[in-house]
């Protein structure tokens, strides 16, 4: 990637806002447009299309959720980083399934916001490190309470590496592309780790590299 990466700011409260321009902006980070409401955020985007776009996960007119599954409609390369006071999975996955790529919580969101932005830019993923640690216990939990074994140990190599490139934001046809292998047998790949790992979507792949340490968290 050439150049400053582009961002879009959108936060009911300016102080949020006018804080985390301050932080990337001394990184050389470009704020191309603020949005105090969900609805100006799409709008924005579309207009911009920045590199990424960090937007609180409660706003008014349209809520981050919802905006985020708009902006992937509008300007789908546009890495979307949801801002929330909650690190409950239900509100991880709702955000994950709606296209978000990152999820910070904002009483660190001054420390993450930059290696997000780098993340998502490139099409990867990344969460705050107590969001991690959440997933992961959340995770050992249950295992322990089902008695189960560790299911990554039932993947083959290839699937293991498809599953890597699947939660990193990769489609079908460019991990097949990246693996020199062909699309129909990626997909076959897929469905069989989504079929041994009980996951049913891209989200749940995603939340599930994360809690194995699969994709790059924070530490």
């Amino acid at each position: 990637m050439t150049g400053a990466l582009t961002v879009l700011l959108a936060d009911d409260h300016g102080i949020v806002r006018k804080g985390l321009r301050a932080v990337l902006e001394e990184e050389g980070f470009v704020v191309v447009a603020e949005a105090a409401n969900g609805r100006d955020a799409v709008r924005l985007c579309a207009e911009h299309h920045p590199n990424a776009a960090v937007i609180d996960i409660a706003m008014p007119q349209l809520n981050g959720i919802e905006a985020a599954a708009q902006i992937q409609k509008v300007s789908p390369a546009t890495g979307v980083i949801m801002l929330s006071m909650y690190s409950d999975e239900t509100y991880i996955m709702r955000a994950l399934t709606a296209g978000a790529k990152g999820y910070l919580l904002k009483d660190t969101a001054g420390e993450d916001v930059l290696p997000a932005v780098r993340a998502v830019s490139q099409g990867k993923s990344y969460f705050s490190p107590g969001i991690a640690k959440t997933l992961l216990e959340d995770y050992v939990r249950y295992l322990r309470q089902r008695k189960l074994e560790d299911s990554y140990d039932l993947l083959t190599e290839r699937e293991r590496e498809v599953l890597q490139l699947l939660a990193e934001g990769k489609s079908n046809k460019e991990a097949a592309n990246i693996l020199d292998l062909s699309l129909s047998t990626v997909e076959t790949h897929r469905t069989n780790l989504m079929q041994k790992l009980n996951l049913h979507s891209t989200a749940e792949i995603v939340l599930y590299a994360v809690r194995k340490k699969i994709i790059c968290a924070p530490e």
